[in-house]
């Protein structure tokens, strides 16, 4: 078969152009096959780090929930195993828990540390440090020793047989009176003076407690005090002197009462377990004897027993709140019963040594009208404090609740200001006794009595 050759001649100026256009469409498909294919691979990257990163963080949590492989990988846990304290009971987070903080201190140097500590040691130094950090100033810890020999035992009624009685300021023990005739007084010590040391320990801040047992303790005997003299209460420093003072049992007398014209003077030294009561036979007696008025004088008295405080009040009051007790739970109140004693006026004599329970009673009186303060303002101790006995031995003393008078007035730190205020210790007693005669009602008497003149108030 013969083969022929086709040929073919292009139309002019229509060849080229056909042609051009044909290869710059292939061109641009081409391109945008290009661009998806670099944007499913760009894609498929993004994709892949995702999940390795997923991988990853899970991963984590696997090998970090397994401590053997992470000790194995050499990576540090920072986990202390509970084994290692051995009788924790305490539980809570480090980041509010100073409980938890110990524990954790103590699990790593039991694991790790080469070194042993002793623990009473360990915890009268951790102690100390934790009540010099409180606001408290009355919080205390006694080791078992401190609390078996000053503490546990309180002596009632004998005021340390050197004749002093003994108060407390922000925890330390002070001098509120010295009595006439007693060796405290042939040695020089003052009013005011603050115990340092007794026998040589200062170790800790003296409580009153503690320095009247220690002096009971040694009875019969001697005993060395170290005292500082400061300017005021208030001040820290002052002169340090030691005493070395014989001991011999002087029951002191809580309650002292006359009669001067027609006002009865009851003088309160310290609320002891049966002072109410005593007040209450004194009344009784100057009542019999003409007292138509009464001066209560709380000076220099550092309180003592809070029943007796809210009972001595009693004895004044009709009716109405003696005292409110605010704990860390509740505000509580105490009542007057009904039983008062007497509604003939009263004055109620107080200084800066006036303080504790003796503020109580104060507090009551004034707020209910039932009398007028004379002085100066109190003290200003309005705390109550509990001693509670460890488990590992020794007691902790805290404050456990603060008294207000029957209107909420806050008596901690603030005291009670005086409705005539006379500031010379001399002239205090005279003022009382003027301004209770003052309020004894004028007698109405008859023309017989009176030689035919009658007085009409």
């Amino acid at each position: 078969m013969a083969q022929h050759d086709i040929q073919t001649t292009p139309v002019p100026g229509t060849t080229g152009t056909i042609v051009g256009r044909r290869s710059a469409a292939a061109a641009a498909t081409q391109k945008s096959v290009n661009a998806v294919r670099q944007k499913r691979r760009k894609l498929i990257f993004a994709m892949g780090c995702v999940l390795l990163a997923a991988v990853a963080f899970f991963g984590g949590f696997l090998i970090r929930g397994d401590t053997k492989l992470m000790e194995r990988l050499g990576i540090p846990t920072g986990i202390i195993e509970e084994e290692v304290n051995p009788g924790m009971t305490v539980q809570g987070s480090t980041y509010v828990s100073i409980s938890a903080r110990m524990a954790e201190i103590e699990g790593i140097l039991l694991k790790y540390s080469l070194d042993s500590y002793d623990l009473d040691e360990l915890t009268a130094a951790l102690t100390k440090s934790f009540v010099e950090t409180t606001a408290d100033p009355y919080l205390r810890y006694y080791s078992q020793e401190r609390y078996e020999t000053y503490v546990r035992e309180s002596v009632t009624g004998n005021y340390a047989g050197i004749g002093v009685l003994f108060g407390e300021y922000q925890g330390q023990a002070y001098v509120v009176d010295v009595f006439e005739g007693g060796v405290a007084q042939a040695s020089g010590i003052a009013v005011g003076d603050f115990v340092v040391a007794v026998n040589g320990d200062s170790s800790q801040d003296w409580t009153a407690t503690e320095v009247q047992n220690a002096i009971g303790m040694a009875d019969g005997g001697s005993i060395v005090i170290t005292w500082r003299r400061p300017p005021a209460l208030s001040t820290s420093g002052g002169e340090e002197f030691t005493t070395t003072l014989s001991c011999t049992a002087t029951p002191a007398p809580n309650v002292q009462f006359e009669i001067d014209g027609d006002v009865g003077y009851i003088t309160v030294t310290q609320f002891t377990h049966n002072v109410a009561s005593l007040v209450r036979d004194a009344v009784v007696k100057l009542t019999n004897e003409g007292a138509e008025a009464f001066v209560l004088d709380l000076r220099d008295c550092s309180g003592g027993y809070l029943t007796q405080a809210v009972e001595l009040a009693d004895l004044f009051m009709k009716s109405g709140i003696i005292m409110q007790i605010e704990t860390k739970d509740a505000t509580t109140t105490k009542n007057a019963t009904g039983s008062q004693l007497t509604e003939k006026p009263l004055i109620v004599l107080v200084n800066g040594n006036t303080s504790a329970a003796a503020e109580v009673v104060v507090a009551a009186l004034h707020d209910a009208k039932r009398a007028t303060i004379v002085g100066t303002r109190t003290m200003g101790k309005g705390s109550v404090q509990v001693i509670r006995e460890l488990s590992f031995g020794g007691a902790l003393r805290y404050t456990a609740a603060y008294y207000k008078s029957p209107l909420g007035l806050s008596i901690e730190g603030s005291g009670i200001t005086p409705d005539i205020t006379v500031t010379d210790a001399r002239q205090q007693k005279i003022v009382a006794v003027e301004t209770a005669q003052g309020m004894v009602p004028a007698k109405v008497t008859t023309p017989e009595e009176g030689n035919g003149e009658a007085n009409a108030a």
